[in-house]
């Protein structure tokens, strides 16, 4: 009864904020959508954060000396705020998050670019991504395409990593990003129902909301951000062997994570 007290109050905290950054953000962006755009959306994922209960660990270090194309595992949408809090950039994410009720017009808070495997769209979205890059906006993606159960890392699509070779910056990064689930409602993750408090993948028969409603009854959790070294894109040529390269350290990063 108290668990369901407490998440309740959490969601009308939570639907408080997604007013907050939808009235405000969304004006803004009609006015601006330079660097001090993303400063609304940090200080909501880190808002959003704190109702929930999510913590971070950061090892390695993110690297911000220029722009950056960082790409991570995904274990859950909660992985936006946890990443949002940490990292200034958009996300690229697949056509159908754009219509996701409420959570489609919060994407659109952050910049995030909505990418699909339509033929017919494919010259539009590389246009908009040229675009992004060429303003220099750094950007957030998940390569293996959905979100999975955090024991392992499925291969990247190395269609994505094309990304990494447009625009007319020859100085863009590339940074490989490992995460994983340190400890969930306030114990060290062990079994794969302690990891799903947290993740939300596509071997789950649950939907969001109640996902969600299930979280937020909980204590939290904190997630370890694993920056690897940066990778400049220029110094390959081939997209696959990006891929691999990335996937490698992500994966390892991962089997290191699970071993400690």
């Amino acid at each position: 009864m108290i668990r369901s007290l407490v998440a309740g109050l959490k969601l009308a905290g939570f639907a408080v904020l997604c007013i907050w950054i939808l009235v405000f953000q969304g004006i803004f962006l009609l006015l601006y959508k330079g660097p001090a755009s993303y400063i609304m959306p940090k200080m909501w994922h880190n808002g959003v954060r704190k109702i929930f209960g999510l913590k971070y660990r950061i090892e390695g270090e993110p690297y911000t000396q220029g722009q950056t194309i960082y790409m991570s595992n995904h274990l859950s949408y909660l992985d936006i705020q946890i990443i949002g809090s940490v990292i200034t950039g958009s996300f690229v994410a697949k056509k159908d998050v754009e219509t996701w009720p409420l959570f489609g017009l919060l994407s659109k808070m952050q910049q995030t670019a909505f990418i699909s495997r339509s033929k017919i769209d494919a010259a539009k979205e590389k246009a908009v991504l040229e675009n992004m890059l060429n303003e220099g906006k750094s950007l957030i993606i998940f390569p293996e395409g959905t979100s999975t159960d955090g024991q392992n890392v499925l291969p990247f699509k190395s269609s994505l990593f094309s990304i990494a070779f447009m625009g007319h910056n020859k100085d863009l990064v590339v940074q490989p990003v490992t995460l994983s689930v340190e400890s969930a409602d306030g114990r060290p993750v062990k079994t794969q129902d302690d990891r799903d408090l947290y993740a939300w993948h596509i071997d789950m028969t649950t939907e969001m909301p109640d996902h969600l409603w299930r979280f937020a009854k909980s204590s939290g959790a904190t997630v370890v951000l694993k920056f690897h070294p940066p990778l400049k894109a220029s110094d390959y040529n081939d997209r696959k062997t990006l891929a691999k390269i990335c996937h490698d350290n992500v994966s390892k990063g991962l089997e290191m994570a699970q071993a400690a």
